[in-house]
């Protein structure tokens, strides 16, 4: 195809000459075009594991950060699984990747320095999704304790984010988990929090905290930066959660 364009274009503007010189040109381009799909669609891959592997053995990290694992924390792993669907195989793959990260020997740096160098630093709402799961996890025992708050604040020190910015997904991951629990639907507190904007925010920024958040965490994009199919479960839900909050604050502050 790219052949096809080089000469036509070379036809048009140069003659026989410019016919010849098309193709030339146009079997350059399409080399190097193929060469640049295919070396994306291998990054794409390499992102994808390391995502995959880095998920569960962390979470096994976590879940043993405070010295024991509770039968809240394992379910919650086995959630994520269901929700991923995975087979059988890969249920025991993820399994295994849990328990290697509950052993005393596990290598946390290096797990996260795998994470960065297959594009971490640049795949940053990428990231954001793993951090946010990882506080998910840090949940399922209700709370988040001092041992496994030290483990989600080196997890965001060595993905590029500050503690500021582990507060704010805290906040939203705890309105989210709060709005299940409790009946009747979302509260306007929970809704505010999931989007991370405070009350007294004027209806533009409310507008401007939803555009940014369904934008971090939209599932097209995100599995285009790399996230593995099997999770994109979690992000449609994150993006409901978001939705849902917006709908909640617009209906009560009524504007369109």
């Amino acid at each position: 195809m790219a052949k096809l364009i080089g000469a036509i274009i070379g036809l048009m503007w140069g003659g026989l000459l410019g016919l010849v010189l098309g193709v030339f040109i146009g079997h350059v381009v399409g080399r190097v075009l193929i060469h640049v799909l295919r070396g994306g669609g291998q990054h794409q891959i390499k992102v994808q594991h390391a995502f995959f592997e880095a998920t569960f053995a962390v979470m096994g990290h976590l879940a043993k950060a405070d010295g024991r694992v509770t039968t809240e924390e394992i379910q919650v792993a086995r959630r994520v699984m269901q929700n991923m669907k995975l087979g059988e195989e890969a249920t025991r793959q993820a399994m295994a990747l849990f328990a290697q990260g509950k052993s005393a020997d596990f290598d946390l740096e290096g797990v996260l320095l795998d994470l960065r160098r297959v594009g971490g630093l640049r795949h940053r709402h990428l990231m954001q999704i793993f951090i946010e799961i990882q506080v998910s996890a840090g949940y399922a025992d209700g709370s988040l304790g001092s041992a496994e708050r030290t483990v989600l604040l080196t997890l965001c020190k060595g993905l590029g984010f500050t503690a500021a910015d582990l507060e704010r997904i805290e906040s939203r991951v705890s309105a989210e988990i709060h709005g299940h629990q409790v009946g009747g639907g979302l509260s306007l507190a929970d809704a505010y929090a999931i989007l991370n904007i405070e009350e007294t925010a004027i209806d533009a920024e409310v507008k401007r905290a939803y555009r940014r958040l369904m934008n971090q965490h939209h599932p097209d994009k995100l599995e285009a930066k790399g996230l593995p199919k099997e999770m994109m479960k979690i992000a449609e839900e994150k993006t409901h959660e978001i939705r849902t909050a917006y709908e909640r604050v617009r209906k009560e502050r009524g504007f369109k």
